[in-house]
């Protein structure tokens, strides 16, 4: 089987397609499935449970996940705690070996893990497979990033009157990881592979929907070789979530989900003692397309990045400015393209937009498409809900571009959802300008025909990860060690990104040791 990322457009490999279904057949068999928690490598269930359901069609049940109390939460800080200096003991090279071990894993077993993605997140075929490679590429990149680092110790200079120094990083201690559902693989590795190579214990709290990815993630680190004190899985809400972050006995918090949530911890979290707080956040991500660009490339571009998943990433293209002469231009081959997307069952082998993860989402679709229309937008193409046949049963939303005035909430909000807004302008530096004004700085691309443009944009752009004449996407599809993705501004608060050179600088702390033999 080839290998798959963000950037792959059409996968033509019969043998690729044949493991992706023989994956999707053994998950398949597998759902449905009560998980419980995982602390000290007990599984603990609860008289609580929470059920999910596909979004591909409701009847189907993924799993039906405990849900932890106070006191379980608790218990897994404890757990944690009482392991980490063994942990922070165990040789980096041992650890490396466990966390590469965890990643061959992934490799082997990324058919069946992108069945269950298809089953649970309603990703397509390219999408599923890309989210598990994606999540063995973090886990390599972080183990060859520290061998080549030579460890966490680096010795330093000296005085001359036989000392000797070493600056040595060395880890906070617990750490709470709490991820979205929409990387249940990829978003969950990158940080539990940083935080344990770097001698931290793990607590992960994952969100119920997504849980299940979470917890064979969890599994893979076991047989792995991970000792059962390294890595607690909680299941369960937002109370369990909040109860974690905010313990006095958790040493740093890695969080990715919403700018509400994830500002409401960087608040208040490290209010008691300073503890890092890594909140990886949302995106209102722009593209500027120029009167010298490629247009049918733009509009490729930006039909990948706005309907990628369903309109589900953080990195999503979803605003659009393009110089005045090419608008009309852009605008027809933009609603061509996406009129000629099929919504359907991602599991199919053509499908590109599979459906959006619950009726939450729909209904926030359904609100902006009705905002546009009050406020005298236009939707140019999509706009509706679909339900014929057995998509009823599921959360398919047709793939929309809209016309909206500037005063319009659409052009604020993140929506999660394949909805994107598209206006002219007079000049490029408009476009950035437009593209600067929001709270978020997390991806934005250009489509120029020239290298000053470009420059121009990259200097002037406030985002974290930008690209130019990207037809894979115009603002999604970043990669470890090729892309660092990150954001600026409310769209990240460590300033560095994941799968980048100083992501793992996030789960360290630097002690300076002298020692002097006279």
């Amino acid at each position: 089987m080839g290998k798959i990322t963000y950037t792959t457009m059409s996968a033509d490999d019969p043998a690729l397609h044949q493991a992706y279904e023989e994956g999707l057949a053994a998950a398949t068999a597998r759902i449905g499935q009560t998980h419980p928690l995982l602390i000290d490598g007990e599984k603990r269930f609860t008289e609580e449970t929470y059920t999910e359901r596909s979004p591909i069609d409701s009847e189907v049940v993924v799993g039906i996940y405990s849900q932890a109390s106070d006191d379980d939460v608790d218990d897994a800080i404890a757990t944690a705690r009482a392991f980490q200096s063994e942990w922070e003991s165990t040789p980096w090279r041992e650890r490396v070996a466990i966390v590469r071990r965890a990643a061959e894993i992934m490799e082997e077993e990324t058919p069946l893990l992108a069945g269950f993605l298809s089953l649970e997140i309603g990703k397509n075929r390219l999408e599923a497979l890309g989210d598990v490679s994606e999540g063995a590429a973090f886990a390599h990149y972080y183990c060859d990033w520290l061998e080549e680092a030579g460890g966490l110790e680096r010795a330093m200079g000296a005085y001359g009157v036989g000392d000797t120094n070493h600056s040595v990083l060395r880890p906070w201690g617990v750490w709470a990881i709490i991820s979205p559902f929409n990387f249940p693989v990829a978003l969950v590795s990158s940080p539990t592979s940083a935080a344990l190579l770097t001698g931290n214990t793990v607590v992960l709290k994952p969100s119920n929907t997504g849980a299940l990815g979470s917890l064979l993630l969890a599994d893979i680190f076991a047989r792995a070789g991970l000792p059962s004190g390294a890595l607690q899985v909680i299941t369960g809400g937002d109370e369990a979530g909040d109860r974690l972050a905010h313990s006095d006995h958790v040493d740093g918090v890695t969080f990715t989900g919403s700018y509400d949530v994830g500002m409401y911890l960087y608040r208040t979290v490290a209010a008691s003692r300073p503890k890092p707080v890594v909140c990886e956040m949302g995106g209102k991500n722009p593209a500027v397309v120029t009167a010298s660009a490629d247009l049918d490339l733009a509009a490729e571009g930006v039909m990948r990045a706005a309907f990628g998943l369903s309109g589900q990433k953080c990195s999503a293209n979803s605003r659009v400015y393009v110089e005045r002469p090419a608008f009309e231009e852009f605008v027809d081959l933009l609603t061509r393209k996406t009129a000629e997307v099929e919504v359907g069952d991602p599991r199919r082998r053509d499908i590109f937009l599979g459906p959006v993860i619950d009726q939450d989402a729909v209904e926030r679709f359904r609100s902006a498409v009705a905002e546009v229309r009050q406020a005298g937008g236009e939707v140019l193409a999509g706009g509706e809900v679909v339900t014929d046949g057995d998509l009823a049963r599921g959360n398919f939303l047709q793939p929309t571009v809209v016309t909206a005035p500037q005063e319009s909430w659409v052009w604020e909000k993140e929506l999660f959802v394949p909805f994107v807004a598209v206006t002219a302008v007079d000049s490029l530096d408009e476009g950035i300008d437009k593209s600067n004004d929001t709270i978020f700085g997390l991806t934005a691309g250009v489509f120029a025909g020239t290298d000053e443009e470009v420059d121009r944009f990259f200097e002037r752009i406030q985002a974290g990860v930008v690209y130019a004449n990207r037809r894979a996407g115009s603002t999604t599809g970043a990669w470890p060690d090729i892309q660092p993705f990150g954001g600026w501004k409310g769209s990240g608060t460590s300033g560095a990104g994941s799968g980048g050179p100083w992501y793992m600088r996030s789960y360290v702390r630097e002690q300076a040791r002298t020692l002097i033999r006279e």
